[in-house]
Protein backbone atom coordinates (compact mmCIF):
# COMPACT_ATOMS: atom_id res chain seq x y z
CA UNK A 1 0.00 0.00 0.00
CA UNK A 2 1.48 3.36 -0.99
CA UNK A 3 -0.14 5.76 1.25
CA UNK A 4 0.25 8.90 -0.94
CA UNK A 5 -2.00 7.27 -3.37
CA UNK A 6 -4.63 8.62 -0.59
CA UNK A 7 -3.74 12.04 -1.20
CA UNK A 8 -5.03 11.33 -4.61
CA UNK A 9 -8.40 11.59 -3.37
CA UNK A 10 -10.34 14.76 -3.11
CA UNK A 11 -13.21 16.53 -5.42
CA UNK A 12 -12.22 14.62 -8.45
CA UNK A 13 -13.94 12.39 -11.10
CA UNK A 14 -13.45 7.99 -10.56
CA UNK A 15 -13.63 5.80 -12.72
CA UNK A 16 -15.25 3.06 -10.09
CA UNK A 17 -14.76 -0.87 -11.65
CA UNK A 18 -16.07 -4.39 -10.22
CA UNK A 19 -16.00 -7.55 -11.47
CA UNK A 20 -18.83 -10.48 -10.88
CA UNK A 21 -16.59 -13.65 -11.49
CA UNK A 22 -17.25 -13.53 -15.21
CA UNK A 23 -17.39 -10.03 -16.43
CA UNK A 24 -15.58 -6.55 -15.70
CA UNK A 25 -17.57 -3.47 -15.53
CA UNK A 26 -16.87 0.30 -14.94
CA UNK A 27 -18.72 3.65 -14.12
CA UNK A 28 -17.61 7.47 -13.45
CA UNK A 29 -18.56 8.42 -10.29
CA UNK A 30 -18.08 11.60 -8.68
CA UNK A 31 -18.01 10.52 -4.58
CA UNK A 32 -15.38 8.99 -3.14
CA UNK A 33 -15.17 10.63 0.71
CA UNK A 34 -12.98 9.39 3.70
CA UNK A 35 -14.43 8.33 6.55
CA UNK A 36 -11.82 7.03 8.98
CA UNK A 37 -7.98 7.21 8.58
CA UNK A 38 -7.21 5.49 12.08
CA UNK A 39 -6.74 2.92 12.29
CA UNK A 40 -6.63 2.38 8.62
CA UNK A 41 -8.23 4.39 5.78
CA UNK A 42 -12.18 3.92 5.23
CA UNK A 43 -13.92 5.29 2.44
CA UNK A 44 -16.89 5.69 1.40
CA UNK A 45 -18.96 5.59 -2.63
CA UNK A 46 -22.41 5.81 -3.35
CA UNK A 47 -24.08 3.95 -6.48
CA UNK A 48 -26.82 4.79 -8.27
CA UNK A 49 -29.18 1.18 -7.51
CA UNK A 50 -30.12 0.60 -11.49
CA UNK A 51 -26.13 0.71 -12.46
CA UNK A 52 -24.43 -2.61 -13.43
CA UNK A 53 -21.75 -2.00 -11.57
CA UNK A 54 -23.56 -1.80 -8.24
CA UNK A 55 -24.86 -5.17 -8.70
CA UNK A 56 -21.35 -6.62 -9.29
CA UNK A 57 -20.34 -4.87 -5.56
CA UNK A 58 -23.59 -6.13 -3.83
CA UNK A 59 -22.45 -9.43 -5.19
CA UNK A 60 -18.60 -9.75 -4.68
CA UNK A 61 -18.08 -6.87 -1.72
CA UNK A 62 -15.14 -5.31 -3.73
CA UNK A 63 -14.58 -2.71 -6.03
CA UNK A 64 -11.65 -0.42 -7.25
CA UNK A 65 -11.18 3.47 -7.77
CA UNK A 66 -9.05 4.80 -10.69
CA UNK A 67 -8.45 8.35 -9.99
CA UNK A 68 -8.89 10.41 -13.48
CA UNK A 69 -6.21 12.90 -14.53
CA UNK A 70 -6.88 16.35 -16.55
CA UNK A 71 -5.10 14.30 -19.67
CA UNK A 72 -8.38 11.61 -19.69
CA UNK A 73 -10.27 12.19 -22.90
CA UNK A 74 -13.75 12.56 -23.50
CA UNK A 75 -14.24 9.06 -24.96
CA UNK A 76 -13.04 7.60 -21.89
CA UNK A 77 -15.91 9.50 -20.11
CA UNK A 78 -18.47 8.44 -22.97
CA UNK A 79 -17.44 5.55 -22.73
CA UNK A 80 -17.66 4.59 -18.81
CA UNK A 81 -20.46 6.72 -18.21
CA UNK A 82 -22.72 7.15 -21.26
CA UNK A 83 -23.53 3.49 -21.84
CA UNK A 84 -24.91 0.15 -20.17
CA UNK A 85 -22.33 -2.07 -19.39
CA UNK A 86 -25.30 -4.87 -19.36
CA UNK A 87 -24.94 -4.58 -23.36
CA UNK A 88 -21.07 -3.96 -24.25
CA UNK A 89 -17.51 -4.53 -22.69
CA UNK A 90 -16.32 -1.17 -21.60
CA UNK A 91 -12.59 -2.04 -21.72
CA UNK A 92 -12.40 -3.16 -25.33
CA UNK A 93 -9.77 -1.04 -27.06
CA UNK A 94 -9.17 0.49 -23.76
CA UNK A 95 -5.00 0.80 -23.57
CA UNK A 96 -2.62 -0.57 -20.66
CA UNK A 97 -5.44 -2.04 -18.58
CA UNK A 98 -4.25 -3.97 -15.40
CA UNK A 99 -5.63 -5.89 -12.35
CA UNK A 100 -5.00 -5.00 -9.12
CA UNK A 101 -4.55 -8.11 -6.41
CA UNK A 102 -8.52 -8.58 -6.04
CA UNK A 103 -8.43 -9.15 -9.89
CA UNK A 104 -10.07 -6.15 -10.69
CA UNK A 105 -9.03 -3.88 -14.13
CA UNK A 106 -7.67 -0.40 -13.56
CA UNK A 107 -7.07 2.15 -15.77
CA UNK A 108 -3.27 3.69 -15.11
CA UNK A 109 -3.55 5.03 -19.02
CA UNK A 110 -5.89 7.48 -17.30
CA UNK A 111 -5.38 8.16 -13.72
CA UNK A 112 -2.94 9.15 -10.93
CA UNK A 113 -3.92 6.29 -8.77
CA UNK A 114 -5.76 3.32 -8.34
CA UNK A 115 -7.20 2.39 -4.61
CA UNK A 116 -9.04 -1.14 -4.26
CA UNK A 117 -11.72 -1.44 -1.12
CA UNK A 118 -13.56 -4.30 0.35
CA UNK A 119 -16.97 -3.57 1.54
CA UNK A 120 -17.70 -3.37 5.11
CA UNK A 121 -21.28 -1.74 5.47
CA UNK A 122 -24.13 -0.93 3.07
CA UNK A 123 -26.38 1.86 3.45
CA UNK A 124 -29.59 1.90 1.50
CA UNK A 125 -30.94 5.68 0.16
CA UNK A 126 -33.81 4.71 -1.93
CA UNK A 127 -32.71 4.88 -5.20
CA UNK A 128 -28.82 4.70 -3.87
CA UNK A 129 -26.81 2.62 -2.05
CA UNK A 130 -23.34 3.66 0.33
CA UNK A 131 -20.67 1.42 0.12
CA UNK A 132 -18.46 1.92 2.84
CA UNK A 133 -15.28 -0.10 2.77
CA UNK A 134 -11.80 -0.49 4.20
CA UNK A 135 -8.65 0.09 1.48
CA UNK A 136 -6.47 -2.79 0.59
CA UNK A 137 -4.63 -1.68 -1.85
CA UNK A 138 -3.32 1.02 -3.63
CA UNK A 139 -0.48 2.86 -5.79
CA UNK A 140 0.80 6.12 -7.10
CA UNK A 141 0.59 6.09 -10.91
CA UNK A 142 1.73 9.36 -12.02
CA UNK A 143 1.85 12.94 -11.20
CA UNK A 144 -0.76 14.54 -13.02
CA UNK A 145 -3.11 16.49 -11.47
CA UNK A 146 -6.85 14.78 -10.59
CA UNK A 147 -9.76 15.92 -13.13
CA UNK A 148 -12.33 17.47 -10.84
CA UNK A 149 -15.72 18.51 -12.23
CA UNK A 150 -15.08 22.25 -12.74
CA UNK A 151 -12.42 21.11 -14.98
CA UNK A 152 -13.93 18.32 -16.97
CA UNK A 153 -17.11 20.98 -17.91
CA UNK A 154 -14.61 23.83 -18.92
CA UNK A 155 -11.87 21.67 -20.92
CA UNK A 156 -12.65 18.29 -21.33
CA UNK A 157 -16.47 18.05 -22.58
CA UNK A 158 -17.21 19.06 -25.91
CA UNK A 159 -18.88 22.80 -26.20
CA UNK A 160 -21.96 22.95 -27.03
CA UNK A 161 -22.72 23.94 -30.98
CA UNK A 162 -25.57 26.59 -31.63
CA UNK A 163 -28.21 23.92 -32.43
CA UNK A 164 -31.68 22.38 -31.18
CA UNK A 165 -30.72 19.61 -29.28
CA UNK A 166 -32.49 15.65 -29.82
CA UNK A 167 -32.46 13.21 -27.44
CA UNK A 168 -33.39 13.01 -23.90
CA UNK A 169 -33.42 15.79 -21.32
CA UNK A 170 -32.92 14.94 -17.73
CA UNK A 171 -36.05 16.45 -15.93
CA UNK A 172 -33.69 16.87 -12.57
CA UNK A 173 -30.89 18.95 -13.58
CA UNK A 174 -31.88 19.48 -17.30
CA UNK A 175 -28.78 17.55 -18.76
CA UNK A 176 -29.58 16.66 -22.26
CA UNK A 177 -28.71 12.95 -23.45
CA UNK A 178 -27.47 13.09 -27.13
CA UNK A 179 -28.76 9.94 -28.56
CA UNK A 180 -31.69 7.90 -30.34
CA UNK A 181 -32.29 5.61 -27.51
CA UNK A 182 -31.38 5.70 -24.02
CA UNK A 183 -30.50 2.61 -22.27
CA UNK A 184 -33.39 1.79 -19.20
CA UNK A 185 -30.61 1.53 -16.93
CA UNK A 186 -28.71 5.22 -17.93
CA UNK A 187 -26.99 6.98 -15.10
CA UNK A 188 -27.16 10.90 -15.44
CA UNK A 189 -23.55 11.85 -14.82
CA UNK A 190 -24.78 15.11 -13.48
CA UNK A 191 -27.29 14.21 -10.78
CA UNK A 192 -26.97 10.69 -10.99
CA UNK A 193 -30.92 9.95 -11.60
CA UNK A 194 -31.90 7.12 -13.88
CA UNK A 195 -32.90 6.95 -16.93
CA UNK A 196 -37.33 6.92 -15.32
CA UNK A 197 -36.36 10.62 -14.54
CA UNK A 198 -35.05 11.88 -18.71
CA UNK A 199 -37.99 12.94 -21.30
CA UNK A 200 -37.17 12.56 -24.74
CA UNK A 201 -36.71 15.93 -26.89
Amino acid sequence: MDNRALFKVGYGLYILTAKDGQKDNGCIINTLIQVTDTPSFTGAITVNKRNYTHDMIVKTGEFNISILTTETPFDVFKNFGFQSGRDVDKFAGSRDIKRSENNIIYLPAYSNAYLSFKVLDTFDFGSHSMFKASIVAGEILGNSESVTYAYYHQHIKPKPQNVQKSGYRCTICNYVYEGNELAPDFICPICKHGAQDFVKI
